[in-house]
């Protein structure tokens, strides 16, 4: 114990604490032995050595003097006799709210094997812990407990791995704080596969001892180069962790293709240095071709920057080098636990950053761009859950449903699921009857009555807050009005017909039917209908089109470009010039979705004007006649630059790497991209993403590529 705590007093020193700052962290730990004496751990140990050990591994991160101070105290008031009110009293709102928020997050069973259920859980667990350190303290206390877990049941520990590897794990990763997560990684590995980290252990070049003294020597030789050499630095080894060795050997490496088994890191003072030192590495140590990257020059989406090149050791051993500044290193390795290292103006940024990403943590886009039949909708709908707090209500049984504030009965309805919002007929908050309208609030408990015979209402769209709820409202009456549109269409063409004295057989044979989809590019009848019913086209053009021996579109659309007369000076309306012309109906091809800057071609429609595709396009590759030039306008004004343009990719995503949308979004919204869909797509031993965007032109597309390109979870990108 005594040896615990002087560990953490050296630590805090070289974190230059000030005196208050330490008196506070001994007046905590002094008042956390008081409420432990005598107590034991599962495994024999004193009580004290849990908060002492995850007060060592959050000093560790640089933590601040409260969160220090927090993780001492921890445990007191549910292994101890102290309340809320007494560490308020003695330490302080902020320390007592992290402390409160830790033991409400502590209270959730966060078990499941389910993986749609481990990402709610992991949402639940961020939102309810409100404080960045709160969730810091959650982790390092993970840490401990699975260090020290041989005390408990085998099924118990394997429990706790579980929820390690499900909800801990992908949360310590998107905050950066590489420290924590490979020590979490490496010990539920071990406690769930004990049989295959055996099996990496003895299957390594050589005894992990052996590896680790080989590579002690190769970093005693850079050290004195470096030392030589006049050059500010620090320096650390290892041996790769046997959990991020299964996770190469499960995508396909061998051992003979991981070059990274050893590994050492540089830390030193400037960018300058980082170059320098590989350079003189390379001077003495043969590199490994193709395993430079500079992640300096071009860094990874999570802000990681370092240089890593790979160098034959003695024996052929291959080692892994990394070289980064001091805080290139804090932010890689703590993530957001450092955010108070490094201030600019007075302001915490990498704080700030990171509570944004925080934020996004606590609200999830439930529904499809696919179910709204507006994009600007979609993005306003999204952004405002975004930025909205959010509730936690109860179902009867006790389950927690998150909504952001402001939501009403039918959004909690709809959360439950689709079918108990389409039949909703009313609700009981806290065994009271309510209106649909009724503002829920934190802590509710809510009831919903359904009725197997109610359909949705359209002025609940005005009521529902959630974007789920208003795309489920509008699915079904869109699916409605479509019955409607297809009938009415349906009549009004048999009623042109009989108006003709046409007899129906005739006007809708196959011949006439086969036509009218060929000339419409349409699939069947039904499209035909729909464009009818929805006043898309009367039912007289479609008869015209059918019967009457009439000049072509086409034809009135070249008679128009052939006798225009060209201005070169004139302020252009349109984007895309038809022969020179900017008047002139076009629209742009679904098929390839070309964007302002594409190199496109113009195809005569009949009833829709030109429609415009890539030159590349596929569906005009082999296409000779009904082909007209057309070209991007130059002249465009401001409001013609804000214009967007649908473009689509195909995100291929990397195997064994966690999928962070938060990343891919806040890449589009650095170049002004709004993202109108994202579908995943699992295909068993691959997945991707297919995303649709609305981008200026393609300059933006293309720069956002390659930015999306620099993420790790990403192996590759491209338009389709």
């Amino acid at each position: 114990m005594n040896d615990l705590y002087n560990e953490l007093l050296d630590i805090i020193r070289d974190n230059n604490y000030t005196d208050e700052e330490l008196k506070l962290i001994e007046h905590a730990y002094e008042f956390a032995c008081e409420t432990h004496k005598g107590m034991k751990r599962k495994n024999g140990d004193e009580y004290i050595t849990h908060p002492l050990s995850v007060a060592i591994i959050v000093a560790n991160l640089n933590s601040d003097a409260s969160t220090v101070a927090a993780a001492l105290l921890h445990e007191s008031i549910k292994h101890g006799d102290a309340t809320l009110a007494i560490l308020e009293k003695e330490f302080g709102k902020d320390i007592k709210d992290i402390i409160a928020s830790l033991d409400k997050i502590n209270r959730l069973h966060l078990t499941d094997n389910t993986d749609q259920n481990a990402k709610y859980m992991r949402k639940l667990l961020v939102a309810l812990a409100g404080n960045v350190n709160v969730l810091i303290l959650k982790l390092a206390g993970r840490v401990h407990n699975l260090e020290t877990i041989s005390g408990l049941p085998t099924e118990l520990q394997k429990q706790k791995a579980l929820e390690t590897q499900n909800v801990l794990i992908p949360i310590v990763h998107r905050l950066g704080i590489n420290s924590l997560k490979a020590k979490l990684e490496d010990l539920s590995f071990k406690i769930l596969k004990p049989e295959i980290y055996e099996q990496i252990e003895n299957e390594l070049p050589a005894p992990r001892a052996e590896l680790q003294e080989i590579l002690n020597g190769v970093l005693d030789d850079i050290n004195d180069m470096l030392r030589a050499n006049d050059i500010s630095f620090e320096s650390k080894c290892r041996v790769k962790s046997v959990s991020s060795l299964s996770k190469k050997l499960e995508a396909g490496k061998t051992w003979k293709k991981i070059y990274d088994i050893m590994g050492c890191r540089v830390i030193c003072e400037t960018v300058p240095d980082c170059y320098l030192i590989i350079g003189l590495i390379h001077s003495k140590y043969k590199p490994i071709p193709g395993r430079f990257k500079d992640y300096i020059a071009n860094p990874k989406g999570n802000s990681y920057q370092s240089l890593h090149t790979g160098i034959y050791g003695p024996e052929g051993y291959p080692i892994e080098v990394q070289v980064r500044t001091k805080e290139m290193n804090e932010i890689a390795e703590h993530g957001i636990a450092s955010h108070w290292s490094y201030k600019e103006h007075g302001t915490k940024q990498i704080q700030s950053i990171m509570e944004q990403k925080l934020q996004m943590f606590r609200n999830i886009i439930d529904a499809t761009s696919d179910e709204l039949s507006d994009d600007q909708e979609f993005v306003s709908n999204v952004s405002v859950e975004l930025l909205s707090k959010s509730i936690y209500v109860n179902t009867p049984a006790g389950d927690v449903v998150e909504l952001p504030e402001g939501s009403s009965p039918i959004d909690f309805a709809y959360r439950i699921h689709s079918k108990v919002g389409d039949t909703c007929v009313g609700a009981i908050v806290n065994d009271k009857i309510v209106p649909l309208e009724y503002t829920l609030q934190d802590g509710d408990v809510i009831k919903i009555m359904t009725d197997p015979n109610s359909v949705p209402k359209k002025d609940w769209l005005n009521i529902a807050k959630t974007t789920q709820a208003k795309s489920k409202i509008k699915s079904y009456f869109s699916k409605q009005d479509k019955e409607i549109y297809l009938e009415r269409g349906k009549e009004l063409l048999e009623k042109e017909l009989k108006h003709r004295h046409i007899p129906l057989s005739e006007g809708l044979s196959q011949e006439h039917i086969d036509k009218l989809i060929n000339d419409l590019h349409m699939s069947c009848i039904e499209d035909i209908y729909l464009s009818i019913g929805s006043m898309r086209y009367t039912p007289l053009y479609i008869v015209d089109l059918l019967y009457e021996d009439k000049k072509n579109i086409e034809d009135t659309f070249l008679d128009k470009i052939k006798h225009q007369s060209y201005k070169h000076d004139k302020n252009y309306k349109n984007d895309i010039l038809v022969s020179g012309n900017d008047d002139i109906l076009v629209n742009l091809a679904s098929c390839c979705k070309p964007i302002y800057g594409d190199e496109i071609v113009g195809y005569i429609t009949k009833g829709d004007g030109i429609t415009v595709h890539k030159k590349d396009c596929v569906n005009i590759r082999d296409v000779n006649t009904r082909l007209i030039e057309v070209s991007w306008s130059s002249a465009r004004t401001a409001n013609d630059g804000d214009k967007k343009y649908v473009a689509k990719l195909k995100i291929d995503l990397a195997k064994n790497e966690k999928h962070d949308l938060v990343d891919i979004v806040a890449k589009a919204t650095t170049r002004d991209i709004i993202i109108t869909s994202i579908n995943e797509v699992d295909k068993g031993t691959y997945s991707y993403y297919d995303v649709l965007i609305k981008v200026k032109n393609k300059e933006d597309l293309d720069l956002f590529i390659d930015m999306l390109k620099t993420l790790k979870f990403i192996d590759d990108v491209r338009r389709v």
